[in-house]
C-alpha cells in the first residue's frame, strides 16, 4: 500500500466519525465492488420509498458508488487494512448491514460499542457445507433468501446452543434484478445447430473445483464439439491462480469461439449463454431461477468449509437442487457433456416451467425482496434498535 492510499483511508475513516449521529444511523458495508449489486436492491427502497439516508462503508478503491454518490449515500473508502480495523472496533452507529460473513471470527471484529448488525446474503447457497463454521453466530438478524436459510440457522442455534437471531423471510435482491431485467423472458437469440451452442462455465474456486480439476478437459470437449465456449472464473480464482486463466488463453486463446470473461461487474455473458456448466457454485442457482434456464453440473468434489456441517441436519440446498434445475455429470465422464448441451437446450421449455416451480418453494419475496429488506431496516432504525451481544 502507497502512502497516499493509507492517508485516504485515514481521512475516511475522520470524516465518517465526524458525521452526527443521527446521519449513520443505517450503515452498509461493502468488502468489495460486488457487494452493491446485492445491496442496492435495499438501499434504494430506503432511499427512494422511505426518504432515509444511507451511508456506505466500502473497502474497494474503485468501488462505483464512491463516484456516482448521490445526496442520500454518503460513501466512504477505508481500504482493508488498519483504518477498517479500528473503524469496526469503534464503529458507532444504530445498525450495519453486511454481505460479508464471519463477523467476529477474523480480523473484522464487533465493535465495543452498541451495534446492531444485518447480515444480507450475497449468494443463494446454504449456511452450513460452503460456509465456514460460525460464520453467522455473531450477527444480529439475518435477512433469510428462503425457507432453507430459516431452518438451518434455527438448526445451527439448537445444535451449539446460541442466542436466537431474528429471522427475516426476505428473498434475494440480486434475483429480481435479473428478472426484472427482462431476462428471463428474453431467450438467447436462436442459434442454428451447425454454429453450435453459447455454453457459459462459471465454477466455484479451489482446488477441488471445476476450473482447477478438469477446466481444460472440458473446454477441449465443448470446443471440439461445435459449441462457443466462455469461461467466467469465480473472483477468487481471478485473485489467486492467475497461472490457471493464463493456461486457458494459451490453449484456447487462438480460438475464436473461445472467450475468457473478466467482467464480473457485468452480466452480459451470462443472460446471452443458451447454457451454464458449473459446479458448487451459487451463481448455478442465480441462472437457473434468474434466467430459467437448467445447469449442467460437472460432479467435482463437494465444496466443504465447515468440516461439522453433517451435525446439522438439513440438506444443502446445492445438493438438493441439482436435479431440480439441471443435470449431473461424473468429471470422469466429460465426453457426455456435448450431449447433455443438446439435451437440456432442445428441452429448455420444459425445464423452464420446473425452474419456475422450485423457485417458488425455496426463495421469499420473488421481486420484491428489495422492499422487505428495507422495511425491516427502516423499522430499527426508527426504534434506535442496537445489540449486547458480543463476539
Amino acid at each position: 500500500m502507497g502512502l497516499g492510499q493509507f492517508v485516504r483511508e485515514w481521512r475516511e475513516l475522520f470524516r465518517f466519525r465526524a458525521l452526527p449521529e443521527e446521519s449513520r444511523s443505517i450503515v452498509f458495508y461493502a468488502e468489495d465492488v460486488a457487494s452493491w449489486k446485492h445491496l442496492q436492491p435495499i438501499i434504494s427502497e430506503l432511499v427512494e420509498g422511505f426518504g432515509k439516508k444511507i451511508c456506505y462503508i466500502t473497502s474497494s478503491a474503485d468501488d462505483p458508488i464512491l463516484r456516482d454518490q448521490t445526496g442520500h449515500i454518503e460513501a466512504f473508502y477505508v481500504g482493508s487494512g488498519s483504518a477498517r480495523t479500528v473503524l469496526f472496533l469503534s464503529f458507532r452507529a444504530g445498525l450495519m448491514a453486511m454481505t460479508m460473513p464471519d463477523l467476529g471470527n477474523y480480523n473484522i471484529r464487533r465493535s465495543k460499542n452498541p451495534v446492531h448488525y444485518v447480515y444480507v446474503f450475497h449468494s443463494l447457497v446454504s449456511t452450513h457445507m460452503i460456509y465456514r463454521a460460525r460464520a453467522f453466530d455473531n450477527f444480529d438478524s439475518i435477512l433469510c433468501v428462503g425457507p432453507h436459510h430459516l431452518e438451518e440457522i434455527r438448526a445451527t442455534e439448537s445444535a451449539y446452543g446460541l442466542k436466537p437471531k431474528e429471522l427475516v423471510e426476505a428473498g434475494y435482491g440480486l434475483l429480481d434484478n435479473i428478472i426484472d431485467s427482462g431476462s428471463a423472458e428474453a431467450q438467447p437469440e436462436y442459434v442454428p445447430p451447425s454454429q453450435g451452442k453459447r455454453v457459459l462455465i462459471a465454477p466455484s474456486w479451489g482446488p477441488d473445483a471445476l476450473l482447477e480439476t478438469c477446466g481444460q478437459e472440458l473446454v477441449k470437449e465443448l470446443l471440439g464439439a461445435g459449441h462457443r465456449v466462455i469461461v467466467r472464473p469465480h473472483p477468487m480464482t481471478v485473485r489467486q491462480n492467475s497461472k490457471l486463466l493464463e493456461e486457458l488463453r494459451d490453449l484456447f486463446g487462438d480460438n475464436p469461439d473461445f472467450a475468457l470473461d473478466l467482467d464480473l461487474t457485468s452480466q452480459g455473458t451470462v443472460s446471452a449463454s443458451d447454457l451454464l456448466i458449473s459446479d458448487w457454485s451459487g451463481a448455478a442457482l442465480e441462472y437457473a431461477f434468474g434466467l430459467e434456464r437448467p445447469v449442467l453440473y460437472i460432479d467435482v468434489p463437494r465444496k466443504v468449509n465447515n468440516p461439522e456441517y453433517q451435525r446439522i441436519d438439513c440438506e444443502p440446498i446445492e445438493v438438493k437442487l441439482r436435479s431440480e434445475i439441471g443435470e449431473v455429470v461424473a468429471p470422469d465422464r466429460l465426453q457426455e457433456v456435448p450431449y447433455w448441451v443438446e439435451v437440456l437446450c432442445r428441452e429448455s421449455s420444459t425445464w423452464r416451467q420446473r425452474i419456475r416451480e422450485s423457485r417458488s418453494r425455496w426463495v421469499y419475496n420473488v421481486g420484491s425482496s428489495g422492499a422487505v429488506g428495507a422495511s425491516y431496516l427502516a423499522k430499527l432504525s426508527s426504534a434506535g434498535v442496537a445489540s449486547d451481544q458480543g463476539d
